[in-house]
């Protein structure tokens, strides 16, 4: 990536990353910079691709989907796989990764049920291994940081 971005961009996409929905007033006011030239900063961010679009996050729990579980499937079916992964609608992460595997899927269900019906419909594409997680301990981390911050 590019270093023409300054301090204050970093801070314009920090502001974002933490609450998408801040108004570019709220934005102004925090790095001391007219309306203007903070809407032409976020478009300049917007045309480099920096900023790829705006999202809502969501608890699982909440939603009745709070077991998380990842799998990591060898398979030389790749695209019968990742046609499987877009349209189950447990899935939200898959990752090609190195390795003994080829592939890590992240699923969330309401249940270790779930789970295991999960297992039962990837038998197909090839051996995989089901890891349960107990416990997200860190989640959506911000790791913008400017290359010159302190």
């Amino acid at each position: 990536m590019e270093h023409w971005m300054d301090e204050t961009d970093y801070h314009i996409l920090d502001l974002l990353q933490q609450n998408a929905r801040i108004s570019i007033s709220q934005i102004s006011k925090e790095v001391s910079m007219s309306q203007p030239s903070v809407r032409e900063r976020i478009k300049r961010l917007e045309e480099k691709d920096i900023i790829s679009g705006y999202t809502a996050t969501f608890r699982h729990q909440a939603l009745g989907r709070g077991t998380t579980a990842f799998f990591l499937i060898k398979t030389e079916q790749c695209q019968a796989l990742v046609d499987f992964c877009e349209r189950n609608p447990v899935v939200t992460d898959m990752f090609r990764i190195s390795g003994e595997y080829n592939y890590m899927i992240k699923i969330q269900t309401a249940s270790i049920e779930e789970i295991g019906q999960f297992q039962d419909s990837i038998i197909k594409f090839g051996p995989s291994k089901s890891l349960i997680s107990l416990k997200n301990l860190i989640e959506n981390r911000i790791l913008l940081q400017a290359p010159f911050s302190k």
